[in-house]
């Protein structure tokens, strides 16, 4: 078992490289799974606001009906809470898109200066995200219906 110190040395540096090459591919991986954990918060602020403005819409739309049927008399406080619900849905679906956009150029220039430095190979494509675009469809939709309940404009009135 007598090796000789160029083997040895060779050997350290293969296994050196394969050891760096897995963490390479590992930290890369890594920024995939952030990706996709962002991706899954804004779906539950999409799935929260998208409640918050349905049921205040269906509110204000219901209590206007009882209104035009002479069944209730005054329905402002019902009306009010409805506009309230349909507001804070789309304040908050602005806000969630706020963050995703901002925590997304963050993770961005995390990874190419990481690529930079030669500790990610960063050959996976880091496209726009699908859900964001569906949060901005969403943000216009919510946005008709504002002007709907607040003016009695646009297409759901």
């Amino acid at each position: 078992m007598n090796e000789k110190p160029e083997e040895r040395v060779t050997a350290q540096s293969d296994s050196d490289r394969i050891s760096v090459e897995l963490s390479s591919r590992r930290t890369g991986m890594s920024f995939q799974r952030t990706r996709m954990s962002a991706d899954r918060t804004l779906m539950s602020v999409i799935r929260t606001s998208l409640s918050l403005i349905g049921f205040g819409f269906t509110l204000y739309q219901v209590f206007e009906k009882l209104v035009q049927a002479r069944i209730v008399h005054s329905a402002q406080a019902p009306r009010t809470f409805g506009q309230a619900l349909v507001l804070l849905g789309l304040v908050m679906l602005a806000l969630g898109i706020a963050y995703h956009l901002q925590f997304m150029v963050h993770l961005r220039e995390e990874r190419a200066q990481m690529r930079a430095d030669g500790l990610v190979h960063g050959e996976s494509s880091f496209p726009v995200s699908m859900t964001l675009l569906v949060a901005v469809l969403l943000f216009g939709i919510g946005l008709c219906a504002v002007a709907s309940v607040v003016f009695g404009v646009g297409p759901f009135s």
